[in-house]
């Protein structure tokens, strides 16, 4: 009792001496106080026969019955496995051509020049999915897209891509990357901007040259930066870009056995039926698995380099 109140006199008198931060981050708490700690009894609902007459805790409780149809049609693993590997390779791949894009703005020497070349990289995560699926479209589409267009025009034969399962996955990545490198470069790019430049003087007074400032300077100060992004985009990882995966594949069956992830399965499988107990369970199911994969990954981290783990 005596530790509590030491610990509660500890926090209001750090309350009062940091106002200022805390009122900053106030906006903040009070969006996930609303938005994501009020709803979560609403959890519920994935292990009820949802009625809206009797409402979620009004409604019969019905266990793991609204999990089944995920197990029955035998397609489970195959919808784990793909959004698995598909969200993987976007964490690895946007991490990579993030940091890279930052470490080059970072680099440019020309102010005007720097900032016309961040608002470039950065348009792409603006444009809806909708036109980025009417693009790719028109770019891989066998009868008037510009690729098969300019194959016929060399002289080769037309490619069907979209009956090609294979080339999907890395054009499906090409189009995340390509989508959401200049968003997270912005985040490395205010962590290239936090270092010190004493250091870079320093080093230069030693005479490093700019790749090897970056080598031992920029990129082992941008590594906290990088597994915390990481331990955030785990959280997420069995929740699938639906809007991208279903703007470019759409219902094209043909492509499902290696683009179908868990979030297009289940817009098929449930559309017009409104089965709300089911959708909820589907984002259970991705939730629980998102945070055991966050707690095992950031035990590790932990281990290995205490200061860059989450808690």
């Amino acid at each position: 009792m005596g530790k509590l109140t030491i610990h509660f006199k500890n926090f209001f008198r750090e309350l009062r001496r940091k106002r200022i931060l805390f009122l900053m981050i106030l906006p903040v708490i009070v969006y996930f106080i609303i938005f994501a700690y009020i709803p979560m009894p609403g959890a519920y609902i994935a292990f009820v026969d949802y009625s809206i007459g009797k409402g979620i805790f009004g409604s019969d409780f019905v266990g793991l019955k609204n999990f089944e149809f995920l197990a029955k049609t035998g397609d489970l693993w195959r919808i784990t496995k793909n959004t698995l590997v598909y969200n993987l390779a976007f964490l690895a791949f946007c991490n990579l051509f993030q940091v890279a894009f930052a470490i080059m703005i970072s680099e440019l020497g020309s102010k005007w020049f720097k900032k016309i070349s961040q608002s470039v990289i950065l348009l792409p995560y603006f444009i809806s999915m909708v036109i980025v699926g009417f693009f790719a479209y028109n770019l891989f589409n066998y009868d008037h897209g510009f690729i098969n267009t300019f194959l016929m025009n060399i002289g080769l034969e037309k490619h069907d891509f979209y009956s090609d399962q294979g080339i999907w996955k890395y054009i499906i990545v090409f189009f995340k990357v390509w989508n959401q490198t200049g968003y997270g470069m912005i985040i490395y790019l205010a962590t290239i901007t936090g270092i010190s430049a004493d250091i870079y003087e320093a080093a230069a007074l030693d005479g490093a040259s700019p790749m090897q400032k970056i080598r031992y300077i920029t990129i082992p100060l941008l590594k906290a930066t990088v597994i915390l992004l990481f331990l955030f985009g785990l959280g997420g990882i069995l929740k699938g870009s639906f809007d991208l995966f279903y703007n470019l594949i759409g219902n094209n069956s043909v492509l499902f056995p290696q683009t179908d992830i868990i979030d297009t399965f289940v817009f098929r499988s449930l559309v017009g039926q409104f089965n709300f107990s089911q959708g909820a369970a589907v984002g259970f199911y991705q939730s629980i698995f998102g945070l055991i994969l966050v707690l095992l990954v950031n035990a590790v981290v932990k281990k290995i380099e205490p200061d860059s783990a989450l808690f």
